[in-house]
Order: structure tokens, then sequence, then C-alpha cells
């Protein structure tokens, strides 16, 4: 128990027989449930997590392989079924140290926050040694979310260690979450379209010896995609369907006045290109536009920021 919430550790897997037995026995005492969910490794994973196990830990085996996000949505389902006030998710391979268990529960504990999660980046020397592609592609992906999920304070969307109180989790719709690698970048625009206060808290990661399974070239177009579906269904949502907000009108204005403006600058050009040049008054139809249009887009974006959870 942690301030008199049972807790549940959900830990996924996919060929960590090397690391899944030191996850369970190093497991802080004050959590009351662990959920080993071994999503149909081709290695000895099952076996270890049974051999290292104790009064608190279940074993779930995936009869398919559905990625972490399904290992993920499995386990929840099992810590729910057992009564989870809190249900925190830790990987397999021993990347996220159990020392700062606390300091993650604490948010959602008192009840300040639905949703925390860990921030691998939270100083000036956190991207000390990284690569340089690694870097910017950390950066983009990271604006990126924030558009898409709404969430304008977070860093790191794509750590997976996480807490997130009972009340979230049976308002998740987890038959609708990503199953792959996007399961993070999804459940946090569903989370801020359900408006549940998240916050980042400050983890180191722990690298060992593991080997990353992702495969760039397939993730990539699977997330990319997500992001912009999950950035309109946001919208449609929380500031359409469920109340109309004036974020919406000034969004969907500042894209049509945008475009317009933009078409008729393009047709303006071409037509200057020939003997024959755009007047004056198509100009302004072009610049006119734009710039309403822009003022419109940022004024949307600056009540989205405002209005996170």
């Amino acid at each position: 128990m942690f301030h008199d919430k049972r807790v549940a550790v959900v830990v996924p897997c996919y060929n960590e027989e090397r690391h899944v037995r030191n996850v369970i026995e190093t497991m802080p005492g004050l959590v009351d449930d662990i959920v080993v969910v071994d999503d149909r490794s081709a290695d000895n994973t099952y076996r270890e997590a049974q051999e290292a196990a104790d009064a608190r830990t279940s074993v779930v085996q995936h009869d398919l392989n559905k990625g972490v996000g399904g290992s993920i949505v499995s386990g929840h389902r099992v810590a729910l079924e057992r009564g989870a006030d809190i249900v925190v998710v830790m990987a397999g391979d021993g990347q996220m140290d159990p020392a700062y268990l606390p300091r993650l529960l604490e948010p959602v504990a008192s009840g300040e926050k639905g949703f925390a999660k860990g921030n691998r980046f939270y100083s000036a020397t956190s991207y000390a040694g990284m690569p340089r592609h690694r870097l910017i592609g950390n950066v983009v992906l990271t604006f990126m979310t924030k558009v898409a999920s709404g969430y304008w304070d977070i860093v790191d969307p794509q750590n997976g260690y996480t807490a997130i109180s009972r009340d979230a989790l049976e308002r998740l719709p987890l038959d609708r979450l990503a199953e792959r690698y996007e399961f993070e970048n999804d459940q946090l625009i569903w989370l801020n379209i359900l408006r549940v206060p998240v916050v980042d808290v400050p983890i180191p990661a722990v690298y060992r010896d593991e080997t990353s399974t992702i495969r760039l070239h397939r993730v990539m177009p699977r997330l990319l995609r997500l992001l912009v579906l999950g950035f309109w269904r946001r919208i449609w949502l929380k500031y359409i369907l469920w109340s109309f907000s004036p974020i919406a009108l000034l969004l969907l204005a500042g894209i049509a006045l945008t475009a317009l403006g933009a078409v008729v600058g393009i047709w303006a050009v071409a037509m200057s290109l020939g003997p024959s040049s755009a007047s004056t008054g198509t100009w302004l139809l072009s610049l006119g536009p734009l710039l309403v249009g822009t003022q419109f887009l940022i004024q949307a974006l600056v009540l989205d920021i405002q209005a996170a959870p």
C-alpha cells in the first residue's frame, strides 16, 4: 500500500529472460500486485517470470504477439480486476529504477494528478552524449506529441514509466488504444480528451545490455499517422462534439483563411511571371486571409495551451 492506495505494477515483456527475474525480485514492498505479461516471447521469459514469482505475482502469456501496448492493456485489465487503486508500468528490461517509484506515485496517490510519467530529459545534461540524429528526433517527436495530445508541458513522451489512477484507467477506452510502440502517444491523446491532469516526474533511465526491437522504418509511419489522426480526434471530441469551443472555431477558420490566402498568393505569383501581372487587389486578397488566418491559428494555439488539464 502507498498512502492507503493499493498499487499494482504491470511488467510487459518480450524476450526479456535476462532481466525479468531481477525486475520482479527488486520490486519494492509497497507494491501489492505484480502483473507480468509475456507477449509471446521466443525465449524463456515466461518460465523465468514464473520461477521468480512470489505471492504478489501473476504471469499472463499472450497466445499471439500484440506489441507493448497490447501487453500493457492486458496488464491493466488484470490490475483492475485485482482492485488496484493505482497502476504502474515498469518495462521488463530493467530500465526503470524501482527506487523512484514513490516519487512517481506521490502526485497520483495524493489525488492531485490522474497520470504521472517519467521524464529522462529533466536537466541540461540529459542529452549529453546522445547522437545528433537521436537528439533531433526526440525534439521533433516531443513537439509533435505536444500538438497532438494538448499536453504542452510534457517532455519525453515515449517514456513508459507511468502511474495512473483507477478512475482515469476506467475511463480510458482500452479497446481503442494503439497496441504497438505508439501506445504512449495514443494514451496521452485520450487522457487529454478525458481532461485528466498529467505531470512529468524527473526519473533517470537505467541502461543495461538490453537490445531494442524497434524498427524505425516501420514505427515512424504508424506513429506519424496516429499523431495526425489523434490530433483531429481530440479537436472533434473535446472542442466540437462535447462542447463547441472557440478553439475549434478559430482553428477551422484559421486553416480555411490561411489556405485561401496561400492559393490566391500562388496564383498571383504565377500571374506575375508572364506578361500579365496580378493587381493590387489580388495581392490584398492573398495577404488579408493569410494574416487573419495566421492570427486565428496563433490564438487557437494559445487557448489550447491554456486548456491543458
